[in-house]
């Protein structure tokens, strides 16, 4: 498979004071396209910064992040914003959903930046609804569903612009076990099935387990790098 992503010597460096703090130090990866990844390590290791970098919310001091084929350190900030409403898409530990929306609404809101008619913006979140299982509760709003639900409302309408790659932020932090199991199996199923790419940032052992692959980073350094069940 192809490379979806290729970090090469990316390093990010931010002032705090007199304080030079390194989130990333030096980083060099590549994830190949289809990939399942469990972003892993400590409070302060670069996780959030590299899913960031990803998503181009952030950009490297130095080195380059390749992903979908175009380097982001070479797009202005509205250029990374067109960019990544065609490539990218998240999923966030907190739901983000907006509470006098249904789950159809929210769905549709990102769609409402793209050039689609009425038509072609109901076909994609009929779509999405129906990926999470959710096509019989499209007229609800955030305070009639459950913690799970909500969650897959959050995906459905990631997956609604059909990126390339799903960025997912502790996306079980919030849900109960029962729940957390079926978002992490719907996000194996869109990887599988799908053939999404997907990228998890988790402290969970379990659903590391559930990915292909896991990165661990200790102080902005990947210090682990390895294939589940290999």
């Amino acid at each position: 498979m192809p490379a979806i992503i290729e970090l090469r010597n990316a390093t990010r460096v931010y002032h705090k004071g007199e304080t030079v703090i390194h989130p990333l130090d030096d980083l060099t990866l590549t994830i190949e396209a289809g990939d399942f990844v469990a972003l892993m390590g400590p409070s302060g290791s670069g996780k959030t910064t590299l899913l960031n970098m990803l998503g181009g919310l952030d950009t490297p001091t130095s080195g380059d992040v390749l992903v979908c084929g175009q380097n982001l350190a070479e797009l202005s900030p509205r250029q990374l914003a067109r960019w990544r409403s065609g490539h990218v898409a998240y999923v966030f530990q907190a739901y983000n959903l907006l509470p006098v929306l249904t789950a159809y609404q929210n769905v549709e809101l990102p769609l409402t930046l793209l050039p689609l008619s009425r038509a072609e913006r109901r076909r994609h979140v009929e779509t999405a609804l129906k990926i999470v299982g959710l096509e019989d509760r499209m007229s609800h709003r955030p305070d009639e569903l459950s913690g799970g639900q909500e969650q897959r409302v959050a995906i459905a309408r990631a997956l609604a612009c059909d990126p390339q790659l799903l960025l997912a932020d502790e996306p079980t932090g919030d849900l109960d076990a029962h729940s957390a199991q079926e978002v992490m199996d719907l996000l194996v199923a869109l990887n599988k099935e799908y053939g999404k790419t997907v990228i998890v940032v988790t402290h969970d052992p379990k659903v590391a387990k559930m990915a292909r692959r896991q990165l661990h980073l200790e102080k902005g350094v990947l210090t682990k790098d390895f294939a589940n069940g290999g």
